[in-house]
């Protein structure tokens, strides 16, 4: 897999591919320039995609209270005809990451490896070829939670706007929603559910994979009155290196931003190992569970919805409710479970089930 590193608001420049001629009867084993063509001898069509790794910036990351970046890192993986067949365009799936991940855990060297699935199920016929995009959402906190925040920044907007608008001005894509799919893992799932639910003028087809997050309504206090280990982090810096600590404070970035709240900008869910109602409640809102009466119409609009998720994930019991509720609403869905935990067979989800599902669910002609 070759990788090509570009600059923001600069053109892609692909390599031309030198293709080896077979040897013609009773002539020399290499083509020369003058030999005549010889019209039984076939191109070999390239087998491998190319994955770049550029900045594309975001209007709708920009002031935002953390500090981070506007110029988030993306993986773009072309397809291997894409250098070559310069007139055609291509279907766009947009997949996003889970909580302290990047997009440099699924493409290149030690990843899952997605840039590498994609050739395989592209070369045996299980797919057809399509653009990937991958934005890198990690902040300090792990993750962006791919919300709308003015503490953690407006992932929303970013992903269906921004980088929507990049891609297709920059790369020869299907500009239209019913040619863009939209899947993640774990957050990713989350990002998946949520941005879904909300922009189905951008994309025509969903896939979540173990999404975490959907049912945050109940928010309880610490058994024995013991305060919660965030409320007495006095900075960001304290809280490094703790997974589940870190996990409260990005959800708090995403769901509870507070602008007069330094150094965090963002409320707590407990104080003094309280519940704090009006701040559990922006947390339940920003639940998939919660949101889903006010999304019905919206999802209904897909030409298709997939969710899966291991029977032996934890976070089972949060997506059967969010799938018993769209039963409930008709929206047209199909459900999966399999044998596995949270991060078993992922790889394999998205060669056998995830690259297939868009490649037969997205319009791929002009």
């Amino acid at each position: 897999m070759a990788l090509i590193r570009s600059h923001p608001g600069l053109a892609v420049a692909f390599s031309v591919v030198l293709l080896a001629l077979s040897a013609c009867g009773g002539g020399s084993a290499q083509a020369r320039d003058s030999d005549p063509p010889d019209a039984g001898v076939q191109p070999t069509p390239p087998t491998a995609g190319k994955w770049e790794r550029i900045k594309v910036h975001g209007t709708s990351l920009e002031g935002n209270l953390m500090g981070e970046t506007a110029d988030p890192d993306v993986s773009i993986y072309l397809p291997p005809s894409y250098p070559t067949d310069t007139d055609r365009r291509y279907p766009v799936v947009y997949v996003l990451h889970g909580y302290t991940g990047t997009d440099l855990s699924y493409f290149g060297p030690d990843s899952r490896g997605l840039d590498q699935i994609a050739d395989r199920v592209i070369g045996t016929g299980s797919a057809r070829e399509m653009i990937l995009v991958m934005p890198n959402c990690m902040n300090r906190y792990g993750g962006c939670m791919y919300s709308n925040s003015v503490t953690a920044g407006d992932w929303e907007g970013y992903v269906a706007d921004d980088l929507v608008g990049y891609v297709d001005q920059n790369y020869r894509t299907i500009a239209a929603r019913e040619s863009r799919g939209l899947a993640g893992h774990s957050m990713g799932g989350y990002g998946t559910i949520r941005i879904g639910m909300k922009r189905p003028d951008v994309f025509g087809a969903l896939y979540a994979l173990s999404s975490c997050c959907l049912n945050e309504g109940t928010i309880r206090p610490p058994s024995g009155g013991v305060t919660p280990l965030a409320e007495s982090v006095k900075s960001p810096e304290e809280a490094q290196g703790d997974r589940a600590l870190m996990g409260t404070l990005a959800r708090a970035a995403a769901w509870a931003p507070n602008p007069t709240n330094p150094p965090f900008f963002f409320d707590l869910p407990t104080k003094n190992g309280e519940v704090r109602p009006d701040i559990a409640e922006k947390w339940a809102a920003n639940s998939p569970v919660a949101m889903l009466d006010q999304y019905v119409g919206n999802l209904k609009k897909y030409k298709a919805i997939a969710l899966d998720i291991g029977l032996q994930d934890s976070l089972l019991a949060g997506n059967q409710v969010f799938v018993d509720g769209l039963t409930r609403f008709d929206v047209p869905h199909s459900f999966e479970t399999y044998e596995g935990d949270h991060t078993s067979g992922i790889p394999q989800r998205l060669e056998e089930k995830v690259l297939p599902f868009f490649s037969r669910q997205l319009v791929f002609g002009p």
